[in-house]
């Protein structure tokens, strides 16, 4: 146990996840390769060898190799190599380039666990290929027959796995507020209707999840943020294509903001959690809270919203408004219940003014003809356009 006390700890952080994703923007051939024994390839300086030694009743042994130490099994030992390149020709450079490193360092690969000039690829539990990134498949396989959690571990065990891909759901804290209320403190567990009816949209979500694009650098940001009583709901996007979605819920403290800081609450939330692609980019923020377009001329701003000036000043960031009922997407993040999220997944839904909107295209329909002529909002996710009469039908569903 003395080593213990002695040994240098490795404090490297690892990567965040959506950095590595980054770093594949544009590759569309990739190869992995698989160490065989992974770290028991990499020698012990001769010179420590001696400070590996440990004693069983069958005698000393000291370790030629590096062992696991210091009581981390499984922290930083990562033995995949993942090869990307944006086209064929690269791509054998850099397969031939890796291949030399290995052989020069005396490190083995796995050929049966190694893949080669692949189209897509599995990565930290995703598919990534050149059209953007999506799910595993197989990591969520058995999702579909995952019985109702019965205790609070379970709850955490499924929540846990959501969590993970919840960058590819829309209204994620929204949709598992009834689920996540049974962990907290000094709530009995009582699996109900609403918990069922939560834990099973999350389900249809995840085998479902639409294709990301990644982001690309030097291209101007466009985030979309709406806030209501029932949480925070954000959307980033660039090129009118979705990078990620981003919701929560309410801290009970949020839940006596006055509207405009509630509004304002919500873009600063975007901001935390896409500072990796945000900082030093342009952005542009859409909210329907019109009097945030003109937060740095205000001349009186309480303590909190002095203290989120400051951070926003921080980007190069122009906000801009926007009509509530154009904003689709967020909408549905912060201010639909679940049943109205399970319509929105039909072609058309009802709006909160009478009005229908056709799924993801957006369209709204007025009653009046004459006093709403046709409009058109490009900066939107799709183009929106506001027209009046009757309901207009698509082409998958003509009825």
């Amino acid at each position: 146990m003395y080593r213990l006390s002695v040994t240098v700890k490795n404090k490297y952080p690892l990567p965040r996840i959506d950095d590595l994703f980054d770093q594949l923007k544009g590759a569309t051939i990739f190869s992995k390769i698989d160490l065989r024994f992974g770290y028991y390839q990499l020698r012990v300086k001769d010179s420590d060898v001696p400070k590996t030694t440990f004693r069983t009743r069958y005698g000393h042994y000291e370790f030629f190799v590096i062992p696991f130490v210091n009581k981390c099994p499984c922290l930083v030992f990562i033995d995949d190599i993942l090869i990307y390149s944006r086209d064929e020709n690269d791509h054998a450079k850099h397969l031939r380039t890796v291949l030399q490193i290995l052989r020069d360092n005396q490190l083995y690969a796995k050929f049966s666990k190694s893949e080669f000039w692949l189209k897509e690829v599995g990565f930290l539990g995703h598919i990534v290929s050149g059209d953007g990134i999506r799910v595993d498949p197989s990591k969520i396989s058995a999702i579909v027959d995952w019985k109702p959690p019965r205790n609070v571990i379970e709850v955490k065990s499924f929540l846990g796995l959501a969590g993970y891909y919840r960058r590819f759901l829309k209204g994620f804290s929204m949709i598992a507020t009834s689920v996540t209320r049974l962990l907290q403190k000094d709530v009995k567990f009582d699996w109900t209707e609403k918990c069922q009816q939560s834990f099973e949209r999350l389900m249809a979500l995840l085998t479902e999840a639409p294709v990301l694009v990644q982001p690309e650098p030097g291209r101007e940001f466009v985030v979309y943020s709406d806030a209501s009583l029932n949480g925070l709901g954000c959307v980033l996007m660039q090129a009118g294509k979705v990078i990620a979605y981003a919701s929560r819920q309410l801290k009970p403290h949020e839940k006596n903001y006055p509207t405009h800081d509630l509004e304002l609450a919500t873009i600063i939330f975007a901001l935390k959690i896409w500072r990796h692609h945000l900082y030093g980019e342009r952005c542009r923020v859409f909210t329907d809270h019109k009097s945030l377009k003109y937060l740095m001329t205000q001349k009186y701003l309480n303590l909190r919203q002095q203290r989120w000036l400051e951070l926003i000043k921080d980007y190069k960031l122009v906000i801009d408004n926007h009509q509530g009922r154009a904003n689709v997407v967020t909408n549905a993040l912060s201010r639909k219940s679940l049943f109205a999220l399970r319509a929105m997944n039909t072609w058309i839904a009802l709006a909160d003014d009478g009005s229908i909107l056709a799924k993801q295209i957006g369209i709204g329909i007025p009653s009046n003809t004459e006093n709403n002529p046709q409009i058109e909002m490009k900066e939107h996710v799709k183009t929106i356009a506001l027209w009046s009469g009757k309901v207009l039908s698509s082409p998958e569903n003509p009825n």
